[in-house]
């Protein structure tokens, strides 16, 4: 069994806190490791547009709104969102986007990101992006378990998950 830890990746945005996961012994989250892999490649240019992407659009400028969240791959979202948005008078449209980052979304303000990769094929299941598909749906199952047991709770003001000690540190076995 996959033993991993959920981490805060970025909590200084307005209105949005960042989860990542990391397996148990590893040094490097999930989402780290998709950054990593793809920084100074031919994708760079698009990690930095959906790192853009999920920092300001959904960190400080929206939140984690539903609409953001709408490539429903079972247990999760594959970002960027798909097809156009128009928000106010800021319209969002981001067609054949090549990369994919897969995320829970808890709330208006906890997303969980897990990992992701190139997108190279029609679906996950024929893509590179299978294995990590796979254990982020996994994960989020495990998470959402644990939200609806109150093994993991959320602190709405201080826009934070806990144990159910309170906690911050949050294991899942």
């Amino acid at each position: 069994m996959n033993i991993f830890e959920l981490k805060i990746w970025d909590d200084e945005r307005k209105l949005c806190t960042f989860y990542t996961v990391q397996y148990d012994g590893d040094d490097t989250s999930e989402t780290d490791k998709f950054i990593l892999h793809l920084e100074n490649s031919e994708h760079d240019d698009a990690l930095g547009e959906l790192l853009t992407y999920i920092l300001e659009v959904l960190g400080d400028i929206h939140g984690a709104q539903p609409c953001f969240f709408n490539r429903y791959e079972h247990e999760v979202v594959g970002l960027p969102h798909k097809g156009e948005l128009a928000i106010k008078e800021i319209k969002y449209h981001l067609p054949h986007f090549p990369l994919r980052l897969y995320a829970l979304r808890v709330n208006d303000h906890i997303v969980i990101l897990f990992g992701g990769g190139v997108k190279d094929g029609p679906t996950n299941q024929s893509s590179s992006l299978h294995l990590q598909w796979v254990e982020a749906c996994s994960m989020a199952k495990k998470i959402w378990d644990e939200l609806k047991s109150d093994g993991i709770k959320i602190d709405e003001k201080n826009r934070k998950l806990t144990d159910a000690d309170g906690n911050d540190s949050i294991t899942i076995y």
